[in-house]
């Protein structure tokens, strides 16, 4: 909660005029009679008049102000439904007056103009880029090229292509980027019932019924000849969510002799999910894996392996990581991570050099701005792979990296004392491989 309230102030403090407001409060239930089970209260505190003659002064402020106030609502309701109070009020504790705002699903609906887009849009970067000097320079060139009418007549999609590349000229961040969305349901009003009829469209248990049709990024996990492990993992979500197909994944290949980890086609994702993955491959919690530094608080968060994870961990055995340049984000944490303790060797080619965590903040119904509020800090190497990528070990195209990966695993595997019937997959599926042109 203290997160978000520093949040929504930084934000306010960007979009309203010096002096305008003083500070934002960010309420829950039993902090205030008005606020229900769940939900939330946002009170301004404005800079105004107090004492017996607060109310009219507040009124006075407010008639100032109106466009102001009534663009925080649609914005509060875009971004936090459940906040269905907005109040202004006199930072005074003799001032009593409250001009409340109940939300209005239909505000954010409205549509916005060019000009509405881009400003807010810069509010946003303005509060919370990870650097604050860079994000000042985007923002001024942005307005000039706004006043110059450069942005006039580009439909949404084209608008945001557009503010994409100008901000990406400026602050070199590929996870800096504004985008369209589809448009949201419509919000049910309270006591409102969805779907056409009193229950839901497929019972528990009925079709579709735990479906998961990404496998939580998990694409394979598999033995190979030789008795190599192998996981294809697309994407890395939340461990709240991923965890019991992680742990699932990591049994299938705890009995194998090396590990092919599959990292060419992974955008990214939780930076916890990056520690449950890595923390399999460490033998306790005792190895500093991340740090994340939050400019908006100035706070550094550590991240440390995990002192149990379900199932088998895989220790004194090789790894061998797999990238591409479409590699990007958490999947990048992964490979550097694992690469910047010495736990895996990284095949392939350099990623796509995304090291920023980012926040999606909505604009408007159809349109949002992604922006990275946080830098990541290896503990090894005191850096990170922003803009640079993650450098492999050893270079090799894309589409060839799985072959040079499963060579290298294959001559483990032939270096160690195995069963002989698993020495000899292992020498037919290394023939396999120079038959194909592999040396």
């Amino acid at each position: 909660m203290k997160r978000l309230e520093r949040e929504i102030n930084s934000e306010v403090k960007a979009r309203w005029p010096a002096g305008a407001v003083r500070r934002v409060a960010v309420l829950q239930h039993g902090d205030d009679p008005a606020i229900e089970p769940d939900g939330l209260l946002i009170r301004v505190f404005v800079e105004a008049g107090g004492g017996s003659e607060d109310e009219r002064s507040l009124d006075e402020w407010a008639q100032a102000n109106q466009a102001g106030m009534k663009r925080m609502r649609r914005e509060v309701s875009l971004r936090l439904p459940e906040a269905t109070l907005l109040e202004f009020a006199i930072d005074s504790p003799a001032a009593t007056a409250r001009i409340t705002m109940p939300d209005d699903p239909a505000l954010t609906d409205e549509r916005l103009s060019t000009r509405e887009i881009v400003e807010t849009a810069l509010v946003f970067l303005r509060a919370s880029y990870v650097f604050p000097d860079l994000a000042e320079q985007a923002a001024v060139a942005v307005e000039a090229r706004l006043a110059a009418g450069e942005y006039d007549g580009l439909d949404e999609e084209a608008l945001a292509e557009r503010l994409t590349s100008d901000l990406d000229e400026a602050c070199d961040d590929k996870h800096l980027r504004v985008q369209t969305m589809p448009p949201r349901p419509a919000r049910r009003k309270p006591g409102e019932r969805s779907g056409p009829g009193p229950g839901p469209a497929h019972p528990p248990g009925g079709p579709g019924a735990g479906v998961r049709p990404r496998n939580y990024g998990i694409y394979r996990a598999e033995r190979l000849e030789g008795n190599v492990g192998y996981l294809d993992v697309r994407g890395v979500p939340g461990p709240e969510e991923a965890g019991p197909v992680i742990a699932a994944a990591m049994e299938l290949i705890a009995g194998t002799y090396a590990l092919i980890i599959d990292l060419r086609r992974n955008g990214g994702g939780s930076p916890h999910a990056v520690v449950l993955w890595c923390s399999y491959f460490f033998p306790d919690g005792g190895t500093h894996l991340n740090d994340i530094f939050h400019a908006d608080t100035g706070e550094t968060r550590q991240f440390w392996s995990l002192a149990f994870v379900p199932g088998s961990r895989y220790l004194d055995r090789p790894v061998y990581v797999l990238t591409s340049s479409e590699t990007f984000s958490g999947g990048e944490d992964f490979a550097y991570t694992l690469q910047a303790q010495g736990r895996a060797e990284v095949i392939g080619e350099t990623t796509g050099g995304g090291a920023h965590p980012t926040r999606m903040i909505p604009i408007s119904a159809t349109m949002a701005i992604a922006v990275p509020f946080a830098r990541s800090i290896n503990p090894v190497t005191g850096t990170n792979w922003q803009g640079t990528g993650v450098i492999p070990d050893t270079a090799a195209p894309a589409a060839g990296a799985y072959d040079v990966a499963f060579r290298k695993a294959l001559q483990h595997v032939l270096s160690i004392t195995v069963p002989p019937p698993i020495a000899d997959e292992a020498r037919t599926a290394l023939a396999g491989l120079a038959s194909e042109g592999q040396p």
